[in-house]
């Protein structure tokens, strides 16, 4: 085992057997409530894999430009940062979404109850700003009777709202290297039982690559009008724009020796960039009845792409030239759900019930471009249309004094239908519909006060995304009729306790996966995807945290995964070739964090974390391993705070990287040519300062 994996597993070894300080009477396990399940949950008796983040975690003095801060010790979440904002994080929950090149694949994502999860399973952050999240709630695990279309769990944002009485108003601004810049204002006031915020920020800069400069602008507006005791409407719009995006691309094993900060070539010369602009709007409703708790969202967004990519159109005369992609997107939706308990007192069972509905409609356009400038010939022109209705009952059920069992079904319908516009090729118009039932079985032991145990089972599936169908090796139009879903069954079984000073949660599971989805070929920025006989992923993630002082807490976090392809074979040339055995790429075998946070003097909070992480494979065929982070990588943070009449000042100063380590961040899978480094800088520092009311 490798010295810093040993480290990590020994702090949680402590932190396990750790005793008691003070009284020495057992301390119950915290009591919070969480909604990511659906319903309010306690997560103290909850048996299923949560996290829990706060927004005071998020922004300890970080940038908060990426997931990879905001969930850096949740276990089971592995975010690599590409160091590209052409493309999102590469975000995975135990191996689920690993194999995206572009967007979130395999995970729901919520934003104050509103889905960023298109009808398809495709997942889009471009409504997410960090700095005014509140609090982050993390499910691992299969999510089929919660909410469908995803494998490795889901992700709720909650953002700051109105305080609770008055007015607050707050700005902040953070310089870093390469020239990122981010500012942001936000005010919000409360009159009676009418609530309401306003938030802007922006963020550039030139890049850490050659041609990665990047800008995005974010702005967002609330309202929370509670019309009576026990009945609260809510309005959320949400505006974001990326002008630019520039692409560097992945690197070969050659460019990366030779300059880790490199573009690749082509993505220069075609110009590869993006220029997304979206807008959402929601209009919510929750609240109790006597039937139960309640809630009815209904919502729609609007999303523009310019995409300029590398790729390289069918019969390409010059190296310049490369596809140009445009789409138009309109995506409405509606979810609604009711919980209430059948009977009274602590025996009650409790069900919940819902439905979600959701219609996207994407007008997509190819055109043959010369160094990112489109051209006159059109190579693809077609409306695509996804509809979705997913219905889904669960419920919990206390057995025993100590027991209590949870079970959910879901079903869930999706058709596809894309209409060929330029049909002088052929006519490649079509639909496909996709359907299936899912569903969930856990076992929750609640033997004594501090400590909870569980066991559960689970189907889940994901049909590919209109994206994904629609790329096809051939370049023709219309879907890809040979990619099908992919279906998976998952069991788990988990702890979670805690103890005067410490917590700690262990969970392992297995998740076999058939069809499934993996991207076997990329080139230039477009990934094409198949079907793979069957995966099966296993793991086991630890965290802890122990308070070894009045002003001082131990953090640790560790997650191990071992994916591989089970039945999978692909054709090298007329030979079959069987990858049986070999590691699915994009997955680290085991990903490490420690952290001290604590304070000084009473006034100065500081934070110290070191992460490493395992070497993984590049490609299918494990051909192309991409190293380890060696020793790790270090971070160091303060933050200070002054206070002065009804405001208070936080400047904040950190460095990342402190030991200048040269390792790769993310990884593009199955590059063609073999790039598919995606490199992450050397020691940078920045700083930030933020002013608010008390």
């Amino acid at each position: 085992m490798k010295m810093p994996t040993m480290v990590v597993m020994g702090l949680v070894g402590a932190a396990c057997v750790l005793p008691a300080q003070g009284t020495g009477v057992p301390q119950v396990l915290p009591d919070r409530t969480v909604t990511v399940t659906r319903r309010t949950d306690s997560l103290a008796t909850l048996g299923a894999s949560v996290s829990v983040v706060d927004g005071a975690a998020v922004m300890r003095g970080h940038l908060a430009t990426g997931l990879d801060e905001a969930l850096a010790f949740v276990p089971g979440v592995v975010t690599g940062n590409r160091w590209n904002y052409s493309l999102d994080q590469r975000l995975s929950i135990r191996g689920a979404g690993a194999r995206a090149n572009f967007g979130v694949r395999g995970i729901k994502i919520l934003i104050d109850g509103v889905p960023q999860t298109l009808p398809d399973g495709q997942s889009q952050l471009s409504n997410l700003d960090l700095a005014r999240v509140e609090r982050i709630e993390v499910l691992r695990g299969a999510a089929s009777a919660l909410e469908g279309n995803a494998a490795g769990g889901v992700i709720a944002f909650t953002t700051r709202g109105a305080p609770a009485e008055g007015s607050d108003v707050s700005a902040g601004f953070e310089h870093g290297a390469f020239g990122a810049q981010r500012w942001q204002g936000a005010g919000a006031v409360r009159w009676g039982a009418l609530g309401t915020s306003v938030a802007i920020s922006r963020f550039t800069t030139e890049g850490f690559r050659q041609h990665s400069v990047a800008e995005q602008l974010r702005a967002s507006f609330a309202i929370d009008w509670a019309v009576t005791p026990t009945t609260t409407f809510t309005l959320r719009t949400a505006v974001a724009d990326d002008p630019r995006a520039e692409n560097p691309g992945a690197l070969t094993t050659v460019e990366l020796a030779a300059r880790r900060d490199s573009a690749s070539a082509g993505n220069i010369r075609r110009g590869a960039d993006k220029h997304v602009s979206q807008q959402q709007v929601a209009v919510g409703a929750r609240g109790f009845h006597s039937l139960g708790a309640w809630s009815v969202t209904l919502y729609g967004l609007h999303r523009d792409l310019v995409n300029p990519l590398a790729t390289p159109p069918p019969r390409t005369a010059s190296p310049n030239e490369g596809t140009f992609v445009t789409i138009d997107r309109a995506v409405m939706g509606a979810r609604a759900s009711v919980n209430r308990p059948l009977g009274t007192g602590p025996h009650a069972v409790q069900v919940a019930v819902g439905a979600d509905m959701q219609a996207q409609h994407d007008d997509r356009e190819n055109r043959r471009s010369l160094a990112g400038v489109p051209g006159a010939d059109i190579l693809l022109a077609q409306r695509e249309n996804v509809r979705e209705i997913g219905t889904f009952v669960q419920a919990t059920i206390p057995i025993a004094t100590h027991w209590r069992a949870r079970a959910g079904a879901r079903h869930d319908w999706t058709r596809f239908t894309v209409r060929d516009e330029l049909t002088s090729d052929g006519d490649a118009s079509g639909e496909r519909t996709m359907a299936a039932a899912s569903g969930h079985l856990a076992l929750t032991w609640l033997p004594i006060r501090i400590l909870t145990a569980w066991a559960s089972v689970a189907t889940s599936f994901e049909t590919p995304t209109t994206t994904e169908l629609v790329n096809r090796i051939e370049g023709d139009g219309g879907f890809n009729t040979q990619l099908d879903p992919q279906r998976s069954v998952a069991t788990e079984v988990g702890v979670r306790a805690a103890h005067g000073p410490w917590r700690v949660e262990v969970a392992a599971y297995r998740n076999v996966t058939r069809d499934a989805l993996v991207a076997f070929r990329e080139i230039a920025g477009r990934s094409f995807f198949r079907n793979a006989g069957q995966t099966r992923t296993t793991g086991i993630e630890v965290a802890a945290s122990v308070a070894v002082a009045r002003s001082m807490s131990l953090l640790a976090s560790v997650t191990h995964t071992n994916a591989i392809f089970t039945d999978y074979t692909l054709m090298d040339g007329a030979e079959p070739v069987d990858l049986g055995g070999r590691r699915l790429p994009g997955v680290p075998a085991t990903v490490a964090r420690i952290g001290v946070q604590g304070m000084v003097a009473g006034a100065i909070g500081f934070d110290v974390d070191h992460a490493w992480s395992s070497s993984m494979p590049a490609d299918d065929r494990n051909l192309i391993v991409v190293p380890g982070w060696g020793w790790g990588v270090t971070g160091v943070r303060a933050r200070w705070e002054r206070a002065s009449g009804r405001y208070r000042l936080q400047p904040f100063a950190g460095v990342s990287n402190v030991f200048n380590r040269a390792y790769v961040g993310s990884v593009t899978i199955n590059g063609a040519g073999g790039r598919v480094f995606e490199p992450s800088p050397g020691r940078i520092a920045f700083v930030g300062a933020s002013i608010g009311r008390k």
